[in-house]
């Protein structure tokens, strides 16, 4: 139980005319904020006025005249709504002079969507989170009562003919022997979603009684309450929780000298005032203690809302206050009304229940097995034949059992002889259908090993494997050895290309050699000592380089690591060679044809280890099967020759434009 009082909520209706003397603070120490009205003495000669000047009032919240809908929505609707959800019952009701705002606080305006009320935006509210929580079964069923002349009618006519209010089935009160009211005729709508729940909430509208009147041009002339019971559950749980949430748009009060108004106008108000004083009364009874009766049976208003007030309900209030200076009387008779309404607690109970469905099933299967037990102890059994019915039903309970591949199954036909004697001859056929079971003497070794692992996976209880389990693993072995071919092939491949990459080494380091001895016969004969010693060192390290590559390709037997090292000694051979041709030319004075070919040589080698250095540092990161994988691609890829064409174009265009830039900066020299 939850033990709560009405939470209360003030909302100013935007004016242009000429507003009366008041002041909104905000909160202070009572953490509440405050709505204060100044009223100026009527100093008339000759009286006497100790009429009191200033009222203040403390409220939840304080909406003044700018504020949105949905800002009202959050503060006033939104914890209620949870309670909703969470299965405790909620009311939501406006109560004010006519003409203030309580339509359009409740229902909304009908011009702009975000002048959508608290009525729709809660529907919105609950589907959103129904949504949100695909664990739980929720329905929604709605109902629109209008209470018109103390008479209940159903806005929501599922005929759809009601020409005028009196056509529409007329609603009414009744108590049960515990003291709860039912209503006779009121029908509920399950809304699946939330666009059949606008819909039935737009139908209600439309059949709502309003007239013009001297302080409204569309005045709701009777009470209307928008009422959404909500049933949830867990899925698979017998548990449901019911709760219903009460939307109230209560008619304005109005001062009949005030208004004049006359005829059916009149009598309207009359109603109007008189269930107003009924809920007034009832208001005041429930915040004296000493009270022990409560009138609640005085309107068929203050009926309904029993739980409502004082009840199993957590309820909030919006007053809605007009701060023309004409209407600062009702403004603040609004306010009274509400602190004592602040005054009433409730006690809200969460709705819990089991599911009178499962319940019935539940004890519709016990009664069952309590017959069949008593008729298997007393020996009674029934002598006729099973039905057609009773047949198939035990052939699927049959093949079901048989298909449950879970050990600890069970075959439950109940304590009906028949039934169980059907049973064994299904297992029966189902075995001598399969033929009788063979019987072998020896066995081979690898026969009676097998037979010896059967024999254990039976004695370990293990499940026999069915023929697509078989034929699943056969698959799965033949998808391995297919993948192990793929690799040993990709191997075999990228080895020989190493191999091929070190006879290329090979013949490089040849053709470097007979270079360098053709630049030796150029040179002085005083350095020719020195540059044969030189070559010959050289000479020595390219051997060198060339037996340590091949024992780290035969001994690691891995084409990328082979190629890795290859291509770092041949850029160490490249730069070596790069750093001595330089120091030939700076020392000796070789002659410029024999060390244009040496460098032209060794740069057009060295560039082309330079792609493999640049794309050994892009693959750097990957594994060694992702980067033969990319390798394989780049190779068999079916547009290489375009790629190619497109590199050959660029470098031509690249060109041009150089040559072109050559000839702007030449111009541009000229001019200056």
């Amino acid at each position: 139980m939850v033990k709560q009082g009405i939470k209360i909520f003030c909302r100013i209706k935007p004016t242009k005319a000429k507003t009366g003397l008041y002041d909104l603070e905000d909160e202070d120490n009572s953490g509440y904020p405050k709505l204060s009205f100044a009223v100026p003495r009527d100093l008339a000669s000759g009286f006497i006025n100790n009429k009191k000047e200033e009222y203040a009032f403390r409220f939840e919240k304080v909406f003044d005249q700018l504020t949105k809908q949905d800002e009202v929505f959050e503060h006033v609707a939104q914890d209620v709504a949870d309670n909703v959800l969470t299965g405790y019952n909620g009311t939501i009701f406006a109560y004010g002079q006519t003409g203030s705002g309580k339509t359009f606080s409740i229902t909304g305006g009908a011009e702009r969507y975000i002048d959508r009320g608290i009525i729709p935006r809660t529907l919105t509210y609950l589907f959103q989170q129904y949504s949100q929580n695909p664990g739980q079964v929720f329905t929604i069923h709605v109902s629109y009562l209008e209470i018109y002349n103390e008479n209940g009618y159903d806005l929501l006519d599922p005929k759809h003919e009601a020409a005028k209010l009196e056509d529409l089935p007329k609603v009414s009160l009744m108590e049960d022997n515990d003291g709860n009211i039912h209503l006779k005729n009121l029908t509920l709508h399950q809304a699946n979603n939330e666009e059949e729940a606008l819909n039935l909430l737009f139908l209600g509208d439309t059949n709502r009684m309003i007239a013009e009147t001297p302080m409204n041009q569309a005045s709701t002339r009777s009470h209307c309450i928008f009422t959404i019971h909500v049933s949830s559950r867990e899925s698979g749980s017998a548990t449901i929780r019911r709760s219903k949430l009460h939307l109230v748009d209560l008619a304005g009060s109005e001062r009949i000298g005030k208004t004049g108004v006359t005829g059916t106008l009149l009598k309207e108000a009359k109603y109007i005032n008189l269930s107003l004083h009924y809920l007034e009364q009832v208001i005041v009874a429930l915040s004296e203690r000493s009270r022990s009766h409560i009138p609640y049976r005085n309107s068929m208003m203050t009926s309904i809302l029993r739980d409502s007030l004082g009840g199993n309900c957590m309820t909030s209030m919006i007053a809605t206050c007009s701060v023309e200076k004409k209407n600062i009387d009702e403004s603040i008779s609004t306010c009274r009304f509400a602190q004592r309404v602040a005054l009433i607690k409730n006690d809200a109970l969460l709705n819990e229940e089991i599911d009178p469905k499962l319940m019935v099933i539940r004890l519709k299967a016990e009664v069952q097995e309590l017959k069949n037990q008593l008729a298997l102890s007393s020996g009674d059994q029934s002598t006729d034949d099973l039905s057609e019915e009773d047949l198939e039903r035990l052939q699927e309970t049959v093949q079901q059992y048989i298909e449950d591949m879970d050990a600890d199954a069970v075959l439950n036909v109940g304590a009906d002889m028949r039934k169980i004697n059907h049973c064994f001859k299904l297992f029966k056929q189902m075995v001598l259908s399969k033929g009788p079971i063979q019987r072998v003497g020896r066995r081979e070794p690898e026969a009676q090993a097998e037979q010896t692992i059967e024999k254990a996976d039976y004695n370990s209880n293990a499940t026999p494997a069915t023929d697509a389990e078989v034929n699943k693993l056969k698959g799965m072995i033949k998808q391995r050895d297919n993948e192990i071919n793929i690799l040993v092939n990709m191997l075999k491949k990228e080895k020989k290309r190493a191999q091929d990459a070190i006879n290329q080494l090979e013949d490089t380091g040849h053709r470097l050699q007979r270079s360098l001895s053709h630049d030796q016969q150029l040179t002085n004969g005083n350095d020719h000592e020195y540059s044969s010693s030189r070559t010959k060192h050289q000479s020595e390290e390219v051997h060198k380089s060339h037996e340590r590559s091949r024992e780290r390709s035969h001994d690691h037997n891995m084409s990328s690591r082979s190629s890795t090292q290859i291509e770092k000694s041949v850029d160490s051979t490249s730069s070596s060679y790069q750093l001595k041709s330089h120091e030939r030319s700076h020392d000796h004075n070789m002659s410029s044809r024999s060390s244009t070919q040496v460098e032209k040589s060794v740069d057009s080698t060295s560039s082309s280890y330079q792609l493999k250095d640049s794309k050994r540092r892009l693959l750097g990161d990957m594994s060694v099967g992702r980067q033969e994988a990319f390798d394989i691609f780049r190779r068999d890829y079916p547009h290489n020759s375009t790629i190619e064409d497109n590199k050959l174009l660029l470098k031509q265009r690249y060109s041009e434009a150089k040559s072109l830039g050559q000839h702007v900066n030449e111009n541009r020299q000229k001019n200056q």
